[in-house]
């Protein structure tokens, strides 16, 4: 058995693994987690009190906001600037009523902070919700015939915002401490085969997630009747470092290890953890599901809940009815050149796939001679001699997918996700990309993430069409409206959006 009691990097030697010194001399301090410096309660209190800042800071930005937007609402309205009772305690309770949902929530803790990934809907979710009580108690109260429509809206918009910035302040801030050593979200005891130890630090980078691994200890895999021995001392040591949690390191399929060392730490005031296996890596929404008395690892499931499917569709539904209405000259105009420039249809009519895998015909305006859609179709090259005139304009400035705003409102596609391809070109990639398939996962989209990357045009070689899947993915996996918005505002001002037009 070798004790590590350190949290350098492991290293390999000619003899095993390198047990590291214990104890650390006095004379040479520690850098890092200011958690190493005080006893386990204390950093915990520590670690809760700067929740409690981090909740304050939010409050704050709200309540900022809200003094700000009452004020220059009454400013512009009125040419004074006035802080109304009604207004003002209308927009301090929403911030109140945020501050606390998120506390019962748990969504104050240090390794919330480590990513943004998907917090800008959930603080959507949330402070909207926040704002409907508010509004609600203040019906209830006979009070919301005083509140000013404009200036509820304003701090609405205003007070997500706020909110929004000071979350992405506080991740940057969070983030760069952790990577310096500053902060760490919990203190973690390692046991396990040494190899599986090294690969987890390798593979995970403790320190970079907020975890300090605070020592470890390598069972002896050439003798297990010297397990019991060895978890015997290593209950010692963790009883002795104080760990918030310990990781059981070792393959699932070996219950015997598994068991005898859940049972050697289920003493120690700790919580105990059954380390990843690398097919998790796989799956970054892996989590415990219970139905009934049935527990299960759930891998991967609908990339977006209900609500966010809801909300989704309704965006779409809007966004798309007041494109149609504001672009209704573009669209004629470009009928008429088309019917003008060649012979044919307006309209281009190609079988795709959309959620579900399930067949559906997307709408296009016509920029080529041929309408191939069958199970040869062949992509359109640079300098295609079957693209018209006004063809090759209009799939420069993607005029040419305009018309996709009406399978948007027929619930066939959205205006962002994966772009599909022609049916056959589908089951070439499926056959060809890992994982190609799961872009049917969510409903197609007029533009996506990998266009807005420059990731448009022919597909000559099979690295293209992989770095399309990959930003196809990153893209469920880390969907949220902002970013919506944002690719759509990148689809018509980036000039990265232009790119490999064919």
């Amino acid at each position: 058995m070798t004790l590590i009691l350190d949290k350098a990097p492991l290293r390999r030697n000619g003899a095993g693994f390198r047990p590291f010194v214990l104890p650390r001399p006095a004379e040479r301090p520690r850098r890092g987690d200011w958690s190493q410096k005080l006893p386990r309660r204390n950093a915990s209190l520590a670690r809760a009190l700067l929740g409690g800042g981090v909740a304050t800071a939010e409050l704050l930005a709200a309540c900022v906001a809200a003094l700000a937007t009452v004020a220059l609402y009454h400013a512009f309205a009125y040419g004074e600037a006035a802080l109304t009772s009604h207004n003002l305690e209308l927009c301090l309770l929403s911030a109140l009523l945020f501050v606390v949902s998120n506390v019962t929530r748990g969504d104050y803790r240090i390794a919330d902070y480590l990513a943004l990934r998907r917090q800008g809907w959930r603080l959507f979710g949330v402070w909207t919700i926040s704002l409907l009580i508010a509004l609600a108690f203040g019906f209830l109260t006979k009070t919301s015939e005083t509140y000013s429509r404009g200036a509820v809206m304003l701090f609405y918009a205003a007070g997500y915002l706020s909110i929004y910035a000071t979350r992405l302040l506080l991740v940057k801030l969070a983030r760069g401490a952790t990577r310096a050593g500053g902060v760490a979200s919990r203190r973690v005891f390692l046991v396990g085969l040494g190899e599986d130890i090294e690969s987890f630090e390798l593979r995970y980078k403790p320190e970079s997630c907020g975890i300090d691994v605070v020592g470890a200890i390598e069972l002896r895999r050439e003798d297990p009747s010297t397990m019991e021995e060895d978890l015997v001392l290593a209950a010692a040591a963790a009883r002795m470092l104080r760990p918030d949690d310990i990781f059981i390191l070792a393959p699932w399929s070996h219950t015997s290890t598994i068991e005898a060392c859940v049972d050697a730490f289920m003493r120690v005031p700790a919580q105990i953890h059954l380390g990843p296996e690398k097919v998790l890596d796989r799956f970054a929404n892996a989590r415990i599901d219970k139905h009934g008395g049935v527990s299960s690892l759930s891998l991967g499931g609908h990339p977006l809940n209900a609500m966010e499917v809801m909300g989704k569709r309704a965006f779409d539904a809007a966004a798309a009815s007041l494109a149609l209405l504001m672009l209704s000259p573009v669209l004629l105009a470009t009928a008429v050149a088309i019917r003008l420039d060649s012979k044919g249809p307006v309209l281009f009519l190609q079988r795709r796939y959309g959620f579900n895998r399930e067949p559906f015909r997307i709408f296009k305006f016509r920029s080529m001679t041929t309408m191939d859609d069958g199970r040869d179709v062949r992509q359109a090259t640079v300098g295609d001699s079957r693209i018209t005139r006004v063809g090759r304009f209009i799939r420069r400035y993607n005029i040419d997918e305009l018309p996709q705003l009406l399978n948007v409102l027929r619930g066939e596609m959205s205006l962002v996700g994966p772009r599909p391809h022609a049916l056959a070109h589908d089951q070439l990639f499926e056959r060809k990309i890992a994982l190609y398939a799961r872009r049917h996962n969510v409903k197609p989209g007029i533009t996506g993430w990998a266009q807005v990357n420059g990731l448009r045009g022919e597909i000559d070689k099979p690295e293209k069409i992989r770095l399309r899947v990959e930003h196809d993915l990153h893209y469920i996996d880390n969907w949220s409206l902002l970013l919506d918005l944002w690719i759509i505002f990148m689809t018509v001002f980036s000039k990265k959006a232009y790119r490999n037009a064919v």
